[in-house]
């Protein structure tokens, strides 16, 4: 079997440059005409879009919420299969999960016994990151932290400090990225996406020059030579449908958040169309829909004025039509979004209700969902909400957060239209049974 350069980039907060470097390392292997793998931890959505523009190859979520162990390394070892080097973003500090270390970036690499790198931000500090590195190193002997580049840095003195720091600590120094403002990444449109007017491609070069002046990657390259997660995981046979469906997933500006490997196991159960809400003017012939989510409340008068469109939909799920809404799907489905001013901005008008963006609040976190027997997972991320009604929608599921709390997370059905926030995962075989029934029609 062979041996790849395999890592995982972690750091002790959010905040400490993972994501930049992680795409700068990306960068600078693909100039270098390599296949890199990409890989994200937890369920973000927008930076594995950002790594697949990076490396050309699409990004993988790696989720123990969501995800069995099975399903993480089976993923991990097909899609390295072919790759030169694989590169996992963490997400968050390194032992931050949904329950003290559960669902964190030291407990994937755990599972994958892959190497990790610790980025570490030393503004404002200096010989201190030495207890620090010691106690990340010491902490948790399952997995192996291999080195550390430091992020915002003063100047080489400051580095010379940090690297006697790592010395006394155990841990090996990479390198170190120097205070400069124009590779920080600007701040998203809430925190969904990056400002239209950025230019990532300049940016990812610019990044991938600075961290081959300034880190150590051939050192890197080798502290991480290894071979990937062992073959003691057998990969579980995928349930199957009577004939294959056809399968229309909307794809374009408004609506473009989804997991990869739930578009993959759709590509295997029949054939896929991708269609645009914003620009086509009717659906294509179809057996199942998804309308992922995204942001539609940047595209609220395009959407509305398709009407061909939203009459398509409608007409579609009045006849019986298999449909899966989330989040921006969902909200899309509604009579109306109003946008942050209250304006309206009528939309399918399947589901009775209202969505808006009006006194916008965070509502974030993993959610268990509970529909009759069947047991779904997914996440939660939104700042819009549903306008209380005379006669609310009722759920048919029961919502927990990841700690078993419950929540009040709605999953509507309408005929055979399953609609909510929840961003379900189905891509694991071992517990995507609810999905496989939905789509044979046994619930």
């Amino acid at each position: 079997m062979r041996s790849i350069s395999q890592f995982l980039i972690a750091a002790p907060t959010s905040g400490s440059g993972k994501t930049t470097v992680s795409r700068g390392l990306m960068a600078l292997f693909v100039k270098k005409g390599l296949k890199v793998q990409p890989f994200k931890c937890g369920p973000d959505y927008i930076d594995t879009k950002y790594h697949e523009a990076v490396c050309g190859r699409p990004s993988v979520n790696l989720d123990s919420f969501m995800m069995s162990e099975q399903h993480i390394c089976d993923l991990y070892r097909r899609y390295t299969s072919v790759a030169d080097y694989a590169v996992t973003e963490g997400v968050m500090g390194l032992f931050d999960g949904y329950d003290a270390m559960q669902g964190s970036s030291a407990e994937i690499a755990r599972t994958l016994n892959i190497p990790v790198v610790l980025i570490v931000n030393a503004k404002s500090t200096a010989y201190s990151v030495a207890p620090l590195l010691y106690g990340f190193k010491n902490f948790y002997k399952e997995i192996n932290i291999v080195g550390a580049v430091f992020n915002f840095v003063a100047s080489e003195t400051h580095y010379s400090f940090l690297k006697q720091a790592c010395e006394d600590a155990g841990v090996e120094a990479l390198g170190s990225l120097p205070k400069q403002a124009d590779v920080e990444i600007p701040s998203r449109h809430l925190g969904l996406t990056l400002d239209e007017t950025f230019c990532f491609d300049t940016f990812a070069d610019r990044v991938a020059a600075l961290v081959e002046k300034h880190v150590d990657i051939d050192r890197l390259l080798a502290l991480t030579a290894c071979q990937p997660v062992s073959n003691s995981h057998m990969v579980q046979p995928e349930q199957t449908l009577p004939s294959p469906l056809k399968i229309s997933i909307a794809r374009d500006a408004a609506f473009n958040f989804a997991y990869e490997e739930n578009i993959q196991l759709l590509h295997r159960l029949g054939e896929v169309t991708f269609f645009s809400p914003l620009h086509d003017s009717v659906l294509p012939e179809s057996d199942f829909v998804y309308l992922p989510g995204g942001y539609p409340e940047l595209y609220l008068p395009d959407l509305s004025s398709n009407r061909s469109m939203l009459q398509s939909v409608r007409d579609y799920a009045e006849a019986g039509g298999k449909l899966l809404a989330e989040c921006g799907g969902m909200m899309y489905l509604c009579n109306e979004i109003k946008s942050s001013d209250g304006s309206s901005f009528p939309m399918v008008g399947l589901l009775n209700q209202s969505a808006t963006m009006e006194q916008m609040k965070l509502r974030l976190g993993y959610r268990t969902l509970y529909y009759n027997d069947y047991v779904m997972t997914g996440h939660e991320f939104h700042y819009s909400r549903i306008e209380p009604q005379k006669e609310e929608l009722p759920s048919v599921a029961t919502a927990c957060t990841a700690k078993g709390s419950p929540v009040a997370t709605p999953l509507y059905r309408y005929k055979n239209v399953l609609a909510g926030y929840t961003h379900l995962y189905w891509g694991d075989p071992s517990r995507n049974q609810w999905f496989i029934d939905y789509l044979n029609e046994l619930i």
